[in-house]
């Protein structure tokens, strides 16, 4: 399974970014292999409008099954679920410690986004 966590960075030490469509990173963990890849999503930081819709393709495209986050607003929150992306919400300090979380059971998904949209 692989879990896509927002990040301020492209390592798992890095802090976690509570922002997921200007999320500046995804640190994506393989829980088959231990692999760690990273997406760099710098370029909706600055994005008008947008910016959850092409973070949320950008974890499609990288075929995740869940994502951690801080917060998701609907557009996002749309696309994801009907790809059938589990969305779960924290306010961990590192990518490391949102991942710890999970693996945990310690987080519980979201069963709708938590945000209006264009929230910053």
């Amino acid at each position: 399974m692989k879990i896509a966590i927002s990040s301020q960075g492209p390592l798992p030490e890095d802090p976690f970014e509570k922002r997921f469509g200007r999320a500046p990173f995804f640190v994506i963990h393989d829980t088959e292999t231990g692999s760690i890849s990273s997406i760099n999503n710098h370029q909706n930081l600055n994005a008008l409008q947008g910016a959850g819709i092409q973070s949320a393709q950008n974890i499609l495209n990288e075929n995740v099954q869940v994502l951690i986050t801080g917060h998701c607003g609907p557009k996002a929150w749309q696309l994801l679920s009907r790809a059938e992306i589990k969305v779960y919400c924290t306010e961990a300090s590192s990518v490391k410690d949102a991942l710890g979380l999970y693996l945990e059971n310690k987080l519980k998904a979201l069963d709708n986004a938590d945000v209006e949209s264009h929230w910053l």
